[in-house]
Protein backbone atom coordinates (compact mmCIF):
# COMPACT_ATOMS: atom_id res chain seq x y z
CA UNK A 1 0.00 0.00 0.00
CA UNK A 2 3.00 2.21 0.63
CA UNK A 3 4.52 1.22 -2.15
CA UNK A 4 1.39 2.86 -4.65
CA UNK A 5 0.96 5.41 -2.30
CA UNK A 6 4.60 6.66 -3.29
CA UNK A 7 3.81 6.47 -7.39
CA UNK A 8 0.44 8.43 -6.52
CA UNK A 9 2.09 11.49 -5.17
CA UNK A 10 5.48 11.07 -6.92
CA UNK A 11 7.61 11.75 -3.36
CA UNK A 12 8.52 9.36 -0.94
CA UNK A 13 5.42 8.69 1.90
CA UNK A 14 7.51 5.68 2.98
CA UNK A 15 10.30 7.12 3.89
CA UNK A 16 8.65 10.35 5.29
CA UNK A 17 6.65 7.79 7.10
CA UNK A 18 9.26 5.40 8.73
CA UNK A 19 12.88 7.49 8.43
CA UNK A 20 11.50 11.01 8.86
CA UNK A 21 12.64 13.47 10.10
CA UNK A 22 9.67 14.27 12.61
CA UNK A 23 9.67 17.56 11.62
CA UNK A 24 8.40 16.71 7.98
CA UNK A 25 5.38 15.26 9.27
CA UNK A 26 4.85 18.51 11.05
CA UNK A 27 4.42 19.83 7.28
CA UNK A 28 0.23 19.79 6.25
CA UNK A 29 1.50 18.25 2.75
CA UNK A 30 3.30 15.51 4.59
CA UNK A 31 0.93 14.32 7.58
CA UNK A 32 -2.54 14.28 5.68
CA UNK A 33 -1.63 11.52 3.52
CA UNK A 34 0.54 9.95 5.91
CA UNK A 35 -2.34 9.77 8.51
CA UNK A 36 -4.72 8.37 5.56
CA UNK A 37 -2.54 5.78 4.27
CA UNK A 38 -1.75 4.40 7.91
CA UNK A 39 -5.57 4.42 8.48
CA UNK A 40 -6.94 2.68 6.03
CA UNK A 41 -3.95 0.11 6.01
CA UNK A 42 -5.11 -0.81 9.50
CA UNK A 43 -8.61 -0.78 8.21
CA UNK A 44 -7.78 -2.98 5.52
CA UNK A 45 -5.80 -5.54 7.54
CA UNK A 46 -8.44 -5.87 10.16
CA UNK A 47 -10.68 -6.43 7.62
CA UNK A 48 -8.48 -8.57 5.83
CA UNK A 49 -8.31 -11.14 9.06
CA UNK A 50 -12.04 -11.16 9.28
CA UNK A 51 -11.87 -9.12 12.48
CA UNK A 52 -14.90 -6.49 11.13
CA UNK A 53 -17.71 -8.83 9.68
CA UNK A 54 -20.43 -5.63 10.36
CA UNK A 55 -19.47 -2.25 10.53
CA UNK A 56 -22.54 -0.48 11.62
CA UNK A 57 -20.83 2.88 10.58
CA UNK A 58 -17.74 4.95 10.63
CA UNK A 59 -16.54 8.50 11.26
CA UNK A 60 -13.35 9.96 11.44
CA UNK A 61 -12.02 13.07 13.11
CA UNK A 62 -11.23 15.88 10.04
CA UNK A 63 -8.83 14.63 7.75
CA UNK A 64 -10.34 11.04 9.07
CA UNK A 65 -13.67 11.26 7.49
CA UNK A 66 -11.78 11.19 4.13
CA UNK A 67 -10.26 7.84 6.08
CA UNK A 68 -13.49 6.65 6.59
CA UNK A 69 -15.29 7.52 2.83
CA UNK A 70 -12.64 5.51 1.39
CA UNK A 71 -13.56 2.51 4.02
CA UNK A 72 -16.94 2.53 3.36
CA UNK A 73 -15.86 2.49 -0.49
CA UNK A 74 -17.44 5.52 -1.28
CA UNK A 75 -14.04 5.73 -3.64
CA UNK A 76 -11.09 3.89 -3.61
CA UNK A 77 -8.06 4.02 -2.17
CA UNK A 78 -6.10 5.38 -4.46
CA UNK A 79 -8.65 8.42 -5.52
CA UNK A 80 -9.26 8.91 -1.42
CA UNK A 81 -4.96 9.73 -1.38
CA UNK A 82 -5.21 12.49 -4.34
CA UNK A 83 -8.50 13.71 -2.67
CA UNK A 84 -6.37 14.15 0.74
CA UNK A 85 -2.85 15.07 -0.98
CA UNK A 86 -4.97 18.04 -2.75
CA UNK A 87 -6.75 18.66 0.56
CA UNK A 88 -3.08 18.94 2.46
CA UNK A 89 -1.64 21.43 -0.41
CA UNK A 90 -4.55 23.52 -0.03
CA UNK A 91 -4.43 23.76 3.17
CA UNK A 92 -0.63 24.63 3.80
CA UNK A 93 -1.40 27.24 1.18
CA UNK A 94 -4.15 28.95 3.34
CA UNK A 95 -1.94 28.08 6.58
CA UNK A 96 1.41 30.32 4.55
CA UNK A 97 -0.80 33.32 3.33
CA UNK A 98 -2.28 33.85 6.37
CA UNK A 99 -1.42 34.07 10.60
CA UNK A 100 -3.50 31.63 12.13
CA UNK A 101 -3.39 30.19 15.58
CA UNK A 102 -5.35 27.47 17.60
CA UNK A 103 -5.74 26.59 21.41
CA UNK A 104 -7.35 23.78 23.23
CA UNK A 105 -10.21 24.67 26.27
CA UNK A 106 -10.61 21.88 29.00
CA UNK A 107 -12.97 21.60 31.33
CA UNK A 108 -15.61 23.88 30.29
CA UNK A 109 -18.89 24.30 28.91
CA UNK A 110 -19.64 24.35 25.08
CA UNK A 111 -22.01 27.15 25.62
CA UNK A 112 -19.18 29.37 27.31
CA UNK A 113 -16.64 28.29 25.01
CA UNK A 114 -19.45 29.59 22.24
CA UNK A 115 -18.65 32.90 23.95
CA UNK A 116 -15.43 33.21 24.45
CA UNK A 117 -15.50 33.06 20.24
CA UNK A 118 -18.18 35.51 20.32
CA UNK A 119 -16.23 38.10 22.49
CA UNK A 120 -12.61 37.74 20.72
CA UNK A 121 -14.01 36.97 17.08
CA UNK A 122 -12.80 33.44 16.53
CA UNK A 123 -14.37 30.27 16.01
CA UNK A 124 -14.66 26.63 17.69
CA UNK A 125 -12.98 24.46 15.52
CA UNK A 126 -13.06 21.04 17.11
CA UNK A 127 -15.86 20.09 19.87
CA UNK A 128 -14.47 16.59 20.33
CA UNK A 129 -15.93 15.66 23.43
CA UNK A 130 -17.85 16.70 26.67
CA UNK A 131 -14.85 18.91 28.13
CA UNK A 132 -12.79 19.43 25.25
CA UNK A 133 -12.78 22.10 22.38
CA UNK A 134 -10.75 23.64 20.47
CA UNK A 135 -10.93 27.09 18.78
CA UNK A 136 -9.30 28.76 15.70
CA UNK A 137 -8.60 32.26 14.01
CA UNK A 138 -6.19 34.83 13.53
CA UNK A 139 -3.10 34.04 15.99
CA UNK A 140 -3.46 37.58 17.52
CA UNK A 141 -6.92 36.79 18.27
CA UNK A 142 -6.52 33.58 19.70
CA UNK A 143 -3.87 35.10 21.94
CA UNK A 144 -6.21 37.54 23.54
CA UNK A 145 -8.92 34.17 23.41
CA UNK A 146 -6.60 32.52 25.68
CA UNK A 147 -6.36 35.10 28.19
CA UNK A 148 -9.58 35.82 28.57
CA UNK A 149 -10.62 32.03 28.58
CA UNK A 150 -8.35 31.88 31.49
CA UNK A 151 -11.45 34.06 33.77
CA UNK A 152 -13.91 31.98 32.29
CA UNK A 153 -13.50 28.74 34.19
CA UNK A 154 -11.73 26.55 32.00
CA UNK A 155 -9.53 24.12 33.33
CA UNK A 156 -7.07 24.15 31.09
CA UNK A 157 -5.89 26.55 28.38
CA UNK A 158 -3.29 25.81 26.61
CA UNK A 159 -2.33 27.73 22.62
CA UNK A 160 -1.26 24.72 20.43
CA UNK A 161 1.96 24.54 18.03
CA UNK A 162 0.04 24.28 14.68
CA UNK A 163 0.81 25.51 11.18
CA UNK A 164 -2.74 28.00 11.13
CA UNK A 165 -6.06 27.92 11.40
CA UNK A 166 -7.52 25.15 10.72
CA UNK A 167 -11.17 24.78 10.19
CA UNK A 168 -11.87 28.57 10.63
CA UNK A 169 -12.64 31.56 7.83
CA UNK A 170 -8.91 31.69 7.30
CA UNK A 171 -9.03 28.45 4.99
CA UNK A 172 -11.50 29.79 2.70
CA UNK A 173 -9.14 30.00 -0.11
CA UNK A 174 -8.73 26.44 0.64
CA UNK A 175 -12.31 25.39 0.65
CA UNK A 176 -12.97 27.01 -2.40
CA UNK A 177 -9.90 25.75 -4.81
CA UNK A 178 -11.07 22.08 -2.84
CA UNK A 179 -14.67 22.57 -4.32
CA UNK A 180 -13.05 23.27 -7.82
CA UNK A 181 -11.05 20.11 -7.70
CA UNK A 182 -13.57 17.70 -5.96
CA UNK A 183 -15.83 18.46 -9.31
CA UNK A 184 -13.50 15.88 -11.17
CA UNK A 185 -14.29 12.74 -9.26
CA UNK A 186 -17.49 10.73 -8.75
CA UNK A 187 -18.38 9.43 -5.39
CA UNK A 188 -20.35 6.05 -4.91
CA UNK A 189 -22.91 5.65 -2.02
CA UNK A 190 -21.17 4.34 1.39
CA UNK A 191 -21.81 0.92 1.77
CA UNK A 192 -22.49 1.41 5.88
CA UNK A 193 -23.48 4.62 6.94
CA UNK A 194 -20.59 7.64 7.80
CA UNK A 195 -21.16 10.24 9.84
CA UNK A 196 -19.83 13.94 8.82
CA UNK A 197 -17.78 16.44 10.56
CA UNK A 198 -20.19 19.49 9.86
CA UNK A 199 -23.91 18.23 10.88
CA UNK A 200 -22.91 14.85 12.66
CA UNK A 201 -25.16 13.27 10.74
CA UNK A 202 -25.10 10.36 8.32
CA UNK A 203 -24.55 11.35 4.42
CA UNK A 204 -25.39 8.99 1.62
CA UNK A 205 -26.09 11.03 -1.19
CA UNK A 206 -22.78 11.30 -3.22
CA UNK A 207 -23.24 14.95 -4.48
CA UNK A 208 -24.01 15.96 -0.18
CA UNK A 209 -20.58 13.83 0.49
CA UNK A 210 -18.44 16.24 -1.50
CA UNK A 211 -20.09 19.19 -0.22
CA UNK A 212 -19.80 18.20 3.37
CA UNK A 213 -16.04 17.91 2.62
CA UNK A 214 -15.73 21.19 1.55
CA UNK A 215 -17.38 22.68 3.86
CA UNK A 216 -15.40 20.81 6.75
CA UNK A 217 -11.94 22.90 6.12
CA UNK A 218 -13.94 26.12 7.23
CA UNK A 219 -16.59 24.40 9.63
CA UNK A 220 -16.16 22.89 13.50
CA UNK A 221 -15.53 19.49 13.47
CA UNK A 222 -18.49 18.09 15.67
CA UNK A 223 -16.83 14.86 16.49
CA UNK A 224 -18.93 14.16 19.85
CA UNK A 225 -21.98 14.38 17.79
CA UNK A 226 -20.83 12.36 15.25
CA UNK A 227 -19.75 9.42 17.91
CA UNK A 228 -23.18 9.96 19.43
CA UNK A 229 -25.49 9.93 16.28
CA UNK A 230 -23.50 6.58 15.55
CA UNK A 231 -24.33 5.36 18.33
CA UNK A 232 -27.49 5.83 19.14
CA UNK A 233 -28.85 5.30 15.60
CA UNK A 234 -26.83 2.28 14.89
CA UNK A 235 -26.89 0.75 18.54
CA UNK A 236 -22.88 -0.07 17.91
CA UNK A 237 -21.48 -2.95 20.49
CA UNK A 238 -17.49 -1.40 20.12
CA UNK A 239 -15.52 1.79 18.54
CA UNK A 240 -12.51 0.46 16.43
CA UNK A 241 -9.74 3.41 16.09
CA UNK A 242 -7.71 2.72 12.93
CA UNK A 243 -4.54 4.60 13.31
CA UNK A 244 -2.05 6.38 15.31
CA UNK A 245 -2.49 6.58 19.00
CA UNK A 246 -4.93 5.59 20.86
CA UNK A 247 -6.34 9.76 20.84
CA UNK A 248 -9.79 8.98 19.55
CA UNK A 249 -10.86 6.25 21.58
CA UNK A 250 -9.72 8.24 24.20
CA UNK A 251 -12.62 10.95 23.52
CA UNK A 252 -15.16 7.76 22.65
CA UNK A 253 -14.37 6.88 26.52
CA UNK A 254 -15.15 10.27 27.97
CA UNK A 255 -18.18 10.97 26.00
CA UNK A 256 -19.80 7.69 27.98
CA UNK A 257 -17.82 5.71 30.10
CA UNK A 258 -20.28 2.47 28.87
CA UNK A 259 -19.25 2.55 25.59
CA UNK A 260 -16.37 -0.18 24.79
CA UNK A 261 -13.56 0.92 22.61
CA UNK A 262 -10.54 -0.07 21.46
CA UNK A 263 -7.07 1.29 18.93
CA UNK A 264 -5.18 -0.35 16.78
CA UNK A 265 -1.65 1.48 15.22
CA UNK A 266 0.21 -1.33 14.23
CA UNK A 267 0.24 -5.15 12.99
CA UNK A 268 1.66 -6.14 16.93
CA UNK A 269 -1.29 -4.55 18.17
CA UNK A 270 -4.34 -6.64 16.10
CA UNK A 271 -6.21 -9.12 18.37
CA UNK A 272 -7.48 -12.53 17.93
CA UNK A 273 -10.96 -10.44 17.96
CA UNK A 274 -12.75 -7.76 18.45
Amino acid sequence: MYNRADAILGWSLTSASFDGPDTLLTETRVCQPALYVHGFAVFSLLREKGLLPKIGAATGLSLGELTALASANVFDFETGLRLVARRGELMQKACDATKGSMASLIGGERSTAEQLCKDCDVEMANLNCPGQIVISGEAAKIATAVEKASTMGFKMVKQLNVAGAYHSRLMVSARDAYADFLKEFTFRQPEFPVYTNTTGKSVSEPEAIKAALVRQIVSSVLFEDCMRNAQSENKLSKFVECGIGKVLAGLVRRTDKSWAAISVSEYQEIPENI
